[in-house]
């Protein structure tokens, strides 16, 4: 159950993300759809071949690709609906995405029976691999890596889960709230990773 909601979550918010990348960079509606759907299950393609499910896979989700059809259609023919502006929309967007599909790929690696290390990957990638192919087709630079923390968050939820177990959806929930105002919260408060310095002789 826990499974399922943390999908419809972050199915829609990550595919209302995209979307809202792809208008802003001005893609015509055929790109708003490709880059909607690519942002909502590209991180969870990615997590599927490397925890072991086939590629396949990811056509069976029926009812995860309507959703994410609807989500795109709504915000292309009705972007009024939408806060203004776009950017702090697109953030909320995204940081109920990032902890809603880092806590879905983390449950699913931990049902699998996988180690601590490859729940808190498989979270990452679930988390911010749609975000960062997102970022790759809108030519932008992927985040992810440099300017935000974005990652950190999503395999922070991974680490919880992989200690803590799935049997508490209480604090399954809670890490929901937390990842979210996390990522905002950072975001606002402009806070980075060290960045390492190469010198030059």
């Amino acid at each position: 159950m826990l499974w399922d909601i943390f999908s419809i979550i972050g199915t829609a918010a990550f595919a209302i993300s995209g979307t809202l990348v792809a208008m802003d960079e001005k893609y015509d509606i055929f790109g708003v759809y490709i880059l909607g759907f690519v942002t909502a299950f590209g991180g969870g393609a990615i997590r599927n071949l490397l925890i072991g499910l086939p590629a396949s896979y990811l056509w069976s989700q029926t009812t995860l690709f309507y959703i994410s059809l609807i989500s795109i259609t709504v915000i292309l023919f009705f972007p009024k609906w939408m806060s203004s502006p776009w950017k702090k929309t697109g953030l909320y967007a995204d940081a109920i995405g990032l902890a809603a599909f880092a806590i879905q790929g983390a449950l699913h690696a931990a049902s699998l029976g996988h180690s601590l290390l490859a729940i808190m990957v498989a979270a990452f990638l679930t988390g911010s691999g749609g975000g960062i192919l997102r970022d790759v087709l809108a030519r932008r630079k992927p985040n992810v890596f440099k300017d935000e923390i974005y990652g950190t968050w999503a395999a922070l939820a991974g680490l919880v889960i992989g200690l803590c177990g799935t049997d508490h959806p209480i604090l399954i929930y809670g890490l929901f709230t937390c990842i979210i105002f996390l990522r905002i919260y950072s975001f606002h408060r402009k806070w980075q990773l060290p960045v390492p310095k190469v010198h030059y002789q």
